[in-house]
């Protein structure tokens, strides 16, 4: 099996493009990435397109890649287009890190893109509400029966959506596991809200007190809105090489590919958090690259609520179980802390653009390795680690992403 780098990363800012199409977005990623690799569009050999519900908002139901891409010069290659919910772009990542181990491939061309903003206040929220993901969530909370911490009086009524009441009660349950607090979980949410404000791509860049972050408006108890990612819109792309062919792209500044692990989720009693699925994942992701979680220097976790940061922080071993709410309070995931973890912003700050989120930490982190995050730098930085997830399915997220990469 052969070495893999990424040659390349692009990123357009995240946030709302009411005015701009999947392809436009996509073109400013690619060229962004294209430009920072030093390739041209005779170079890639292979693209792989990240897309989730284009179908759904554009009523481009096929070959959606193909369209984005042959106007950029990307033709006569093989084209494959990936879904897998929130994951899509990192799973498209290791598709494409895949092929160029297994020689199928020298350089390949990843790109993630979604736009889920619109006008229209329900269509907007439709995506969320799919009947099998509303089915999955209903399960859930009848399973969690009888588990959760009470919510306060006059908050325990539902949220906008079902999918938020088992997000919500995600939260509750490790509350009532580890003794969480509310004010732990709004620890993680000002922390990222911090951390944006130094990224120029973040949707948002407005710092926020744990204080502000509680009081603000409610989704499903203890979750308020700083806690949750917002909608977005917005793409990113990399650019991945064989490491035998870098000399041939001397512009270029290479990060290594350590691991690139995935899995799906697995049926298990909600609160048996040893076999949580991105704690299986990143068992595999730390033997495949010969390291553990305390050679970690800068982490990206999918926190589509702050509370989420808390429990995939604990699978990946990034503190013991039951203390990453502590950890966050403590400052020991903030930029300058023990292990500074969604340093660019988190989802709840840099934004969700579902399809492309993969890629957004993927390009985060290479700034971070290269040494050219600027005032969110993590100084030293050498290990990188980024977990994704994707869907939700019995009692988790419905698979587990994760990339380590490395300095050269």
């Amino acid at each position: 099996m052969r070495g893999a780098s990424i040659l390349g990363t692009g990123m357009t800012l995240f946030g709302r493009h009411a005015d701009r199409t999947h392809t436009d977005l996509t073109r400013e990623a690619v060229t962004a990435a294209m430009t920072d690799a030093g390739v041209l569009p005779g170079d890639v050999g292979m693209a792989i397109y990240a897309n989730v519900i284009q179908g759904f908002f554009a009523q481009e139901m096929s070959i959606p890649g193909e369209y984005a891409l042959r106007p950029l010069g990307i033709e006569g290659v093989r084209v494959m287009h990936v879904e897998a919910a929130c994951a899509s772009s990192t799973i498209g990542l290791h598709v494409a890190i895949d092929y160029v181990r297994a020689s199928l491939a020298d350089v390949v061309l990843v790109v993630g893109v979604e736009k889920l903003y619109s006008s229209d206040r329900a269509k907007r929220f439709a995506v969320f509400q799919q009947p099998r993901d509303a089915e999955e969530a209903r399960a859930y909370l009848e399973r969690t029966r009888g588990m959760l911490v009470p919510a306060p009086v006059g908050a325990d009524g539902p949220g906008p959506n079902i999918m938020m009441d088992a997000y919500a009660a995600q939260a509750r349950l490790h509350m009532a596991t580890y003794g969480t607090t509310a004010r732990q979980i709004a620890a993680v949410a000002a922390k990222n809200h911090a951390h944006s404000v130094h990224n120029p791509l973040a949707q948002y860049r407005n710092a926020m007190s744990i204080e502000e972050v509680l009081a603000a408006p409610p989704v499903a108890w203890p979750l308020t809105v700083p806690m949750c990612a917002p909608i977005s819109d917005g793409a990113a792309a990399a650019i991945v090489c064989a490491d035998e062919i870098l000399r041939r792209f001397p512009r270029s500044r290479p990060v290594s590919v350590l691991a690139a692990e995935s899995q799906s989720g697995r049926d298990r009693a909600p609160d048996d958090y040893e076999h949580h699925v991105s704690r299986l994942t990143a068992s595999r992701a730390y033997d495949r690259a010969g390291v553990g979680p305390d050679d970690v220097d800068v982490a990206e976790v999918h926190d589509a609520s702050s509370s989420g940061e808390i429990v995939q922080c604990e699978a990946l071993g990034l503190c013991p179980p039951g203390q990453g709410g502590w950890s966050a309070e403590q400052g020991e995931t903030s930029l300058g802390g023990r292990i500074p973890v969604n340093v660019s912003g988190g989802l709840v700050s840099k934004g969700h653009p579902l399809g492309a989120t993969g890629l957004g930490q993927i390009h985060e982190l290479v700034l971070q390795l290269r040494g050219d995050a600027a005032l969110r730098q993590v100084e030293g930085a050498r290990i990188a680690l980024a977990e994704n997830s994707g869907g939700f399915y019995g009692v988790e997220d419905g698979l587990s992403a994760i990339t380590l990469l490395c300095r050269y």
